[in-house]
């Protein structure tokens, strides 16, 4: 195991100091690993008594890797070497992390953009097979994927049952489906653990295994660090973690997550979900936002404002103002900023297993779907983008103008939320807007893939503090897909979530510009040109 070390110095130094003592005092470690449910107070008692199996993932896990490694030989042997993952939030991004830290391809597909579907269904299907997860089987969005696909080996020629595994909760009705359906194998994980803290369950383990992860050695590496944070001792990193993300006084709720050589692919995507679901209701929370080491928000100096470097163990890192460095491997990562979320909810007195907004978007969507609306005229259009928004647009007569009136809603404690509904693979260069708009607008920016966001961050949004402005950007597409034995299409689906959760943003009294592009290449290419622009007259002014 990669041996797990921290530094902090600031204001996190400072909330180390006046929690470690009462942290170690009352044994939340202790506590937290013999499940002690009590710890976040009354009304979290319910949800936490079902919610604590992550702390023993490792060793509960531990007999399904033989069945995952031998499907895995077996596959193999058919010629199947290409894994695809359906799911979504914390579903598909530990999976995402894992393997791609691995150096393992593993396709995950976390999205109902048709393009980005019928993309998945085209590549290599011969060579395929599936994996659904769901802790229920509810989820519209693989749900879909796993009708489309499964239509798509049967047109094939193709035993679709033979292509598609299952990891779901024991009992649940994808399970007792699955089953009934004959399908390859179904996983069933622990279901006392919560999507966001399912890394180290059957739902990171079964599509990173198959993918070709040495999954044994994951866990064994959890297992160590397990046994490290099971201490009330003040050098616990995990305490230290959780005292300095919920315990800075006044509470720096922006956590700017920057990548600084750990050598782990994406994980602050992965602790982005983690804590903004985990933290972010009753109007507090934690705001993580994923950059670069030389963000904007790195040198902001803001007040409200902490980073956290993930570091590698083998380099020593000279630290700014009101900072923190993590270093460690991939498991002991894991476990460390679970451990630390839930330190952390118990600092800021809120309970870190729910996720009470979630479902807000959700019936929306449904609700939209349902009753298939005209869209929301536009205000203008401006070449291949069309507006809308509320009344704070004013007399904007251009898209620049529209993002420029965005940004002056926002208030000196505010951040930037930019929404993407379409396919994060052939566009991902539009996460480069990210750094510019937080360079323009002197304030933290995140950015966020649609409809998967929804499965995570999309909690703060509406159960966070009531301080964000909403940048989304929907698009046409060339093609759509139907979704077999379902009365509406991916188009449809993926209109219905966007429409939904900007409803929903809207009835919480945030605004939210929408920015429709008629023409994705073009449209992307507009957007990225505005967002210079913007950026290139912030900077010059700046110099004058």
């Amino acid at each position: 195991m990669s041996t797990l070390s921290y530094d902090a110095t600031g204001a996190a130094r400072k909330a180390l100091e006046q929690h470690l003592p009462a942290l170690v005092e009352d044994r939340v470690a202790t506590r937290i690993f013999a499940k002690d449910h009590t710890l976040w107070g009354p009304d979290a008692e319910s949800e936490s008594a079902i919610r604590l199996g992550w702390v023993e993932a490792a060793t509960v896990s531990r007999p399904l890797v033989d069945g995952i490694l031998e499907l895995r030989d077996a596959l193999k042997a058919e010629g199947v070497t290409r894994i695809v993952l359906c799911g979504m939030g914390g579903s598909s991004l530990a999976p995402e992390v894992i393997a791609g830290t691995a150096g393992v391809e593993l396709t995950v597909l976390d999205s109902t953009d048709p393009e980005q579907v019928a993309a998945a269904l085209a590549d290599r299907l011969t060579e395929t097979a599936i994996v659904v997860s769901s802790k229920s089987g509810s989820t519209v969005e693989t749900d879909s994927q796993r009708r489309v696909f499964e239509k798509a080996f049967s047109d094939a020629g193709i035993d679709a049952a033979s292509r598609i595994i299952i990891v779901t909760d024991p009992g649940s009705p994808l399970d007792k489906a699955s089953r009934e359906a004959g399908y390859r194998a179904v996983f069933n994980a622990d279901p006392n653990v919560g999507g966001r803290f399912s890394a180290l369950t059957a739902f990171g383990l079964v599509p990173s295994g198959l993918a070709g992860v040495d999954i044994a050695a994951l866990l064994d590496e959890a297992e160590e660090a397990a046994e490290i944070l099971n201490e009330d001792a003040p050098e616990n990193i995990g305490l230290v973690l959780g005292a300095a993300l919920g315990g800075t006084n006044p509470l720096r709720n922006k956590v700017v997550i920057a990548e600084d050589g750990s050598g782990i692919v994406g994980f602050a995507d992965w602790a982005e979900q983690l804590i903004a679901e985990s933290t972010g209701k009753l109007g507090t929370g934690i705001l993580p936002v994923v950059a670069g080491p030389n963000a904007p928000e790195v040198s902001s100096g803001a007040e409200d404002v902490l980073v956290v470097r993930l570091v590698s163990t083998d380099v020593d890192v000279e630290l700014g103002e009101n900072e923190v460095a993590i270093a460690g491997g991939l498991a002991s990562q894991m476990m460390v900023w679970e451990f630390a979320t839930a330190v952390a909810g118990r600092l800021l007195g809120i309970n870190p297993f729910d996720q009470p907004d979630v479902e807000a978007a959700k019936m929306a969507a449904r609700g939209l779907l349902d009753a298939q609306p005209e869209p929301t005229p536009a205000a203008f259009v401006d070449g291949a983008i069309e507006v809308r928004g509320g009344e704070w647009l004013g007399d904007a007569a251009t898209a620049a103008d529209a993002v420029s009136e965005l940004l002056a809603q926002l208030g000196g404690d505010g951040y930037l939320s930019v929404q993407a509904y379409f396919d994060r693979l052939a566009y991902a260069q539009l996460e480069g807007v990210r750094d510019e708009l937080a360079a323009v607008s002197g304030r933290p920016v995140t950015f966020g893939w649609g409809p998967r966001f929804l499965h995570s961050t999309g909690q703060f949004h509406k159960g966070g503090p009531a301080i964000g402005v909403f940048l989304q950007v929907t698009a046409a597409s060339a093609q759509d897909l139907t979704i077999p034995e379902r009365p509406f299409t991916f188009g449809e689906l993926i209109a219905a979530q966007a429409a939904g959760d900007a409803q929903v943003l809207g009835e919480h009294g945030r605004p939210v510009l929408r920015l429709h592009l008629t023409d994705r290449a073009a449209g992307v290419a507009q957007l990225q040109e505005i967002v210079s622009s913007l950026a290139s007259k912030a900077a010059s002014a700046t110099e004058s």
